[in-house]
C-alpha cells in the first residue's frame, strides 16, 4: 500500500546496467558464496482486531468496515486475522514452510512500532517451522542508515543475518556504503533495486526488486548477470500480480491470469540462475500480492477461481501449492 508509484524507464536501466558491467571485476575476492536454491518470503504481521489489539489495524484502510468489509480485492480464508494471535502465526509458518520456502522476511516499521512488538513472536513461530528469519526494513519516518545501525545489530545478535532495505535509494551511496562496511560479516543488506551500479556503490551485499507491478520479471536475466559480474548476490522478487484498488485506489492492475503471472515470473527467475528467489508475498492483502489462502465470498472480492484450473475449496491454497511446485523445480536447477 505504501509502494512507489513510478516505473522506471526502460533505457534509463538499460544504460545503468551497462555502466555498472563496464566497472565489473570477474574473480575479485569481494565476489560472495552463492547460495543455491533459496526461496524468502515478505510477511506482513501488521494486521489488528478489537478483541485482540483493541481495534482494528489495516483491514478497515479506505473506509472499509471489517470483519466483512476489508481493505483488500480478496477476502482470507482466515478471515479478518490478528497478526497477534499466536495460533494464526503458527498455521502461517508451518503453511510458509510446506510450500518449500526457506525463509521469512518479516516486515519491520522501526523501533516502538507494532510489527516491532510482534517479532519476537514471528520469529519463534518461524523458528518452530524450520523457518529461518530476515527483515524487510521499510521505510518508516526519520529511517537513516545511521540511525538503522544499532537495530541491525541487535537483529544480528538475535541470529538474523539478511536485512531487505525498502526504498533504500532514499538515502545516499556514501552513507550506506559506510553502513555495510560497519555490519561487514554480522549483516547482510540488501538493496531494493533493479540498478546494479546503484547497490555496489552503496556496498550492499545484493538487491532485490520487491514491485510486482513496475518489474514485470523480463529484466531479470540481465540484472542477475550484471550482479554475479560485480559480486552481489541478486534476489529478484516474484508475484502473482498487483491490484490495490479496495484499499489504496491506485488504478494500476497486473492481472493474476489465473496463475500464468505467478508462472512467467518464476521462469524468469530461474532463468535468471537467481541466488535467492524473493516472493512478494505472502499476506500483503492490500495489494492483492498475496498467497496466503483466499475464500470465495461473492460481492466485491476476486477469489482463486481458476488459478491452475481449481475450483472451490481447492482454489484456496492454490498459489501455496503452486509455489511449492517452482520451489522444487528452482532447487533442481541450483543443484540442491
Amino acid at each position: 500500500m505504501r509502494r512507489a508509484l513510478g516505473a522506471l524507464c526502460g533505457v534509463a536501466v538499460a544504460a545503468a546496467l551497462v555502466a555498472a558491467s563496464a566497472f565489473a571485476r570477474p574473480g575479485s575476492p569481494d565476489v560472495q558464496p552463492r547460495p543455491a536454491g533459496s526461496v524468502a518470503i515478505f510477511y506482513y504481521p501488521w494486521y489488528g482486531t478489537p478483541a485482540r489489539d483493541g481495534g482494528w489495524a489495516h483491514w478497515q484502510q479506505n473506509g472499509n468496515a471489517p470483519p466483512s468489509s476489508i481493505a483488500s480485492g480478496w477476502f482470507p480464508a482466515r478471515g479478518a486475522y490478528s497478526s497477534s494471535d499466536a495460533a494464526v502465526v503458527r498455521a502461517q509458518m508451518h503453511e510458509i514452510a510446506a510450500a518449500g520456502i526457506s525463509t521469512v522476511i518479516v516486515s519491520w516499521w522501526g523501533p516502538g512500532s507494532p510489527e516491532s512488538a510482534r517479532f519476537p513472536a514471528v520469529a519463534r513461530a518461524a523458528h518452530a517451522a524450520g523457518l529461518r528469519v530476515a527483515v524487510h526494513v521499510e521505510p518508516y519516518r526519520d529511517r537513516s542508515p545511521v540511525s538503522l545501525e544499532p537495530a541491525l545489530r541487535t537483529f544480528a545478535a538475535q541470529g538474523v543475518s539478511d536485512a531487505y532495505v525498502y526504498d533504500s535509494t532514499d538515502s545516499p551511496d556514501a552513507e550506506w556504503a559506510q553502513l555495510n562496511a560497519r555490519l561487514r560479516g554480522l549483516v547482510r543488506l540488501f538493496a531494493n533495486t533493479q540498478l546494479v551500479g546503484k547497490a555496489k556503490a552503496g556496498g550492499f551485499a545484493g538487491l532485490y526488486t520487491y514491485d510486482v507491478y513496475v518489474y514485470d520479471g523480463s529484466a531479470f536475466p540481465r540484472v542477475c548477470a550484471s550482479a554475479r559480474l560485480n559480486g552481489l548476490l541478486c534476489a529478484p522478487s516474484v508475484g502473482p500480480g498487483y491490484d490495490a484498488r479496495r484499499a489504496t485506489g491506485d488504478e494500476r492492475v497486473r492481472p493474476r491470469a489465473d496463475g500464468a503471472t505467478y508462472d512467467r515470473m518464476w521462469r524468469d527467475a530461474i532463468r535468471a540462475a537467481a541466488d535467492i528467489v524473493t516472493i512478494t508475498s505472502y499476506n500483503e492483502w492490500h495489494e492483492g500480492t498475496q498467497i496466503e489462502p483466499a475464500r470465495s465470498v461473492g460481492g466485491p472480492y476476486a477469489s482463486y477461481d481458476g488459478a491452475y484450473g481449481a475450483t472451490g475449496r481447492a482454489a484456496e491454497r492454490a498459489y501455496l501449492d503452486r509455489t511449492a511446485l517452482w520451489a522444487a523445480r528452482y532447487r533442481a536447477r541450483s543443484g540442491r
